[in-house]
Parts: C-alpha cells; sequence; structure tokens
C-alpha cells in the first residue's frame, strides 16, 4: 500500500503525528499540513488518495479547504475534530466530507475508517465494463463511468457519497434498502453509527435533485423501513 497517499492536515503537530505512525504501520504513506492553505497546496501539487482534516485550522479552515477539494477532487475526506456537536457533524458531511470522528479518538478506529473509505474509493475508481452503461429516467441521467449527474441537461454537482448513494438506489429500482443497508454498501463497512450520516447525505441529495419543488420524488422514503428509488 506504499502507493497510497494520505494526506493529514492538523495544527496540533502531536495529533498529526500520531496519526502518521499509525497510518505508516498500515502501510500508507503519509504528507502533512499544518493549515489550510499548505493541505490545498499539497492537493493541488500531488496525488492524495484520502485526507484526514481538522476543522480548526489557521489562514483557512477545514470547511473551506472542503469546499476547494470538492470543486476539483473526489478522493474521501474524514474530518477529525474537537468540535462535538451535531449541528458542526451534519454541517461537515453536508458540504462534502464523507466522515467524521470527534477528539478524542482511538487510533485503531481512524485506521479501520480509513481502510473503508479507500477500499470504497478503490472499487469505485475500478472501470467495470457491465455498470458502464447511462441510467436515465425521465430527466435525470447518470453516468456511472463519467461518475456525473444530469438533471434536465443541468450538470448536478454531487459529493461521492450522495453519487454513490444515488448509483446504489438507481440501479435497483423499487427494492427497498434500510439506512444500514445503504450505510454498508456506500461506506463499505459494518453499521457502527448513527442514522444521522446516511439521512443528511439523502438530504442534501434530494434537494440538490431539487425534489422539494417536484410533486413525484425519485427517492421515495418507506416509513419504517428505509429508501427507495421510483423510475
Amino acid at each position: 500500500m506504499n502507493d497510497v497517499w494520505i494526506l493529514v492536515a492538523d495544527d496540533e503537530k502531536e495529533i498529526a503525528d500520531l496519526i502518521a505512525i499509525h497510518l505508516e504501520k498500515e502501510g500508507y504513506s503519509v504528507v502533512q499540513a499544518v493549515n489550510g492553505e499548505e493541505a490545498i497546496q499539497i492537493i493541488n501539487n500531488q496525488r492524495i488518495d484520502l485526507v484526514i482534516l481538522d476543522i480548526m485550522m489557521p489562514k483557512m479552515d477545514g470547511y473551506e479547504v472542503t469546499q476547494h477539494i470538492r470543486q476539483h477532487h473526489n478522493m474521501p475526506i474524514i474530518f477529525l475534530s474537537a468540535k462535538t456537536s451535531d449541528f458542526d457533524k451534519v454541517h461537515g458531511l453536508a458540504i462534502g466530507a464523507d466522515d467524521y470522528m470527534t477528539k478524542p479518538f482511538a487510533p485503531i478506529e481512524l485506521v479501520a475508517r480509513v481502510n473503508a473509505q479507500l477500499r470504497r474509493s478503490l472499487k469505485w475508481s475500478q472501470p467495470k465494463a457491465d455498470n458502464k452503461a447511462a441510467l436515465e429516467f425521465g430527466g435525470l441521467t447518470i453516468l456511472p463511468e463519467q461518475r456525473s449527474v444530469t438533471l434536465y441537461g443541468e450538470n448536478i454537482d454531487l459529493t461521492p457519497k450522495e453519487f454513490d448513494i444515488l448509483l446504489l438506489l438507481a440501479r435497483n429500482p423499487k427494492k427497498v434498502f434500510s439506512v444500514e443497508n445503504i450505510h454498508e454498501h456506500v461506506w463499505g463497512e459494518t453499521f457502527f453509527e448513527s442514522a444521522n450520516t446516511v439521512m443528511v447525505h439523502i438530504r442534501t441529495l434530494r434537494k440538490k435533485l431539487k425534489e422539494d419543488k417536484r410533486k413525484n420524488k425519485w427517492i421515495k422514503t418507506v416509513w419504517g423501513v428505509g429508501y427507495a428509488f421510483q423510475d
């Protein structure tokens, strides 16, 4: 795994060094940044496969860095922050992070989450001949190979996890997926946290698909069970 590069952006050197030690033991290559501007500079100048990002950093905070990354890149982003409120977690996920851990943290859990994110990311990056065909539903077009979505000809900017959720549901129309099913398929790991992560992504996905302005919804809530795609 020495060809997998992880960026750890945190202004607390002790924490960044601790993370680097555990990731390097796992076989990953690690580069560190002490502020948001340095993190963006690194991402713009070398290949990075996953980013571990603190929120409260000098010069540019983690939210701003995430927004910049999502304009150009699809690599997984894990927030690691002392901010513990539900609002902070929901906001972080809504702007494009794939996971959110709070400090203090268990390094072994962080490594497990890194492994899960990379498995999912590398799986999606491998071409699959059976799954390249475009999916079309009225004005909605999903291009799996390009990982792009258009709505009545307009490009819809989705985060990697939003795209993965939409693709999972759209490839299985009318099949009901529970929150646990979606988490395990899209995050590539056993469901072990609250439903908030999946629900936030579903909510932002619906907003981007402008379902609040449409009578008929593509993503249907099956109360008490989960979600299904209506073709």
